[in-house]
């Protein structure tokens, strides 16, 4: 086992006054923070020649950072040591009697994989190994914590962020003209070159209850082809998180489409007993863009496998489906407005309350790692659109301090875009 330093852990209580001294009085570059769910903690990666520092502030008062600075105060938490085979290296030391906190890699910051070590092996000291995102193995991908609904006040509205499941697809779709080796760092590739995404529906509560967009939904669980070629997990889904939010299927009055690709609109609809398809909402309205309803109804020899048609049909026979032809108020406090680019009229959606703003961008901003304006998905039909489209709503959403929803982030619910010194980055909001 070959280990090289690889950065040192500093656990912070104020993190105002960490970056005041590291990034204001030394001088150091700070990364965008990335929150690490298995731990509950946000991190902070500050380049200090070919090692790091890292920043871990607590996101949960119950969480081990929370109870370290509790008990011993801020200071050195642990060393990181990277190898290039974690599996290997836990297999060695197991064999020569280490005691692991980890026995089995688990995800970390920047997609890595890491382990850590018991501090009574190490002589007091917490060591980590960490499995760097390029080098890990594609059979062994990392896992995202399992998602809960995550709610958010935004004046006299309620926002809850659902979840229906994770799926996957080819990471040049993904990130289009990006070459692989500045996005796999930031989303590790499988075996097959398919990179995991979330599916984050979004619940709005005001005078009436809006769910915007849908998941992929279970009618294409008992299909074998289809699970395989998206890698498809809905062990939690809409179900569930909606059951967590305190709410039905008949509790919802709208349903608003961002676009009708299956990752968003296949949760329209559910299969019945006889097999027929139905709403999935029996007392909804369904809002979607006309332009969108014609392209799906009649898609082309490129867009033909994103929709399913005979899904989206079953909306129209059963006399639910609302065509909208213009930027629109959709309900109190939410309006639609076209973006185009990902779609002819995929559209977003702007969520007002007592002078506070958030935003639905849906496939426009999917990622965190999609934030600057060229990276685009591969998949856009309209990419030009995409980049004009994207740099002004970056603007508007840092300018109104909008919290901005992402709809396919493993990792990352919602946050807000922010610019320090010319250079965008995205500050993940909790609850």
């Amino acid at each position: 086992m070959k280990a090289v330093l690889d950065h040192v852990g500093i656990a912070v209580r104020d993190l105002g006054a960490a970056l005041a001294f590291y990034r204001d009085a030394l001088g150091l570059e700070i990364e965008a923070p990335e929150e690490v769910a298995t731990q509950r903690v946000r991190a902070h990666f500050i380049h200090a020649g070919e090692s790091a520092l890292e920043l871990l502030e607590a996101t949960a008062a119950d969480s081990p950072i929370a109870r370290y600075v509790d008990k011993r105060g801020p200071g050195l938490h642990h060393i990181t040591l990277r190898v290039d085979d974690l599996a290997a290296a836990l297999d060695q030391l197991k064999a020569r009697g280490a005691k692991l906190i980890d026995d089995q890699p688990r995800p970390g910051a920047e997609g890595s994989l890491v382990a850590f070590i018991h501090p009574v092996s190490a002589h007091g000291v917490l060591v980590e190994l960490k499995q760097a995102a390029t080098h890990a193995p594609a059979a062994r991908p990392s896992e995202p914590a399992p998602v809960r609904a995550t709610r958010y006040a935004l004046g006299d509205l309620e926002l809850v962020s659902l979840h229906d499941g994770f799926f996957r697809l080819d990471g040049g779709g993904i990130f289009g003209i990006v070459p692989q080796p500045l996005w796999a760092p930031k989303a590790p590739p499988d075996s097959r070159n398919r990179v995991l995404l979330a599916m984050r529906p979004l619940v709005v509560r005001g005078v009436r209850t809006m769910l915007i967009d849908a998941g992929i939904g279970g009618k294409e669980a008992d299909d074998a082809r289809f699970n395989d070629l998206y890698a498809v997990d809905r062990s939690r889904n809409l179900d569930d998180t909606l059951a967590e939010a305190g709410l039905a299927p008949d509790d919802i009055d709208i349903v608003l489409a961002s676009h009708l690709h299956l990752d968003h609109a296949g949760g329209f609809t559910v299969r019945d007993g006889s097999g027929r398809i139905r709403p999935r909402f029996p007392r909804a309205r369904y809002v979607v863009r006309r332009g969108e309803w014609e392209d799906a109804m009649h898609p082309n020899a490129r867009s033909r496998g994103s929709y399913l048609s005979n899904d989206l049909q079953a909306l129209a026979d059963a006399g639910v489906l609302e065509l909208v032809s213009d930027d629109q108020t959709v309900m109190p406090g939410v309006r639609v407005r076209r973006t185009g680019g990902h779609t002819m009229h995929h559209q977003i959606a702007w969520i007002e309350s007592a002078g506070r703003h958030a935003v639905f961008p849906a496939d426009l901003l999917p990622t965190t790692a999609h934030l600057p304006d060229a990276w685009i998905l591969g998949f856009d039909l309209y990419p030009m659109d995409t980049l004009a489209a994207k740099a002004a709503f970056a603007k508007e959403a840092e300018a109104r301090d909008a919290l901005v929803f992402l709809t396919h982030d493993p990792h990352v619910t919602a946050g807000r875009i922010v610019t320090d010194e010319g250079k965008r980055r995205f500050v993940p909001q909790l609850t």
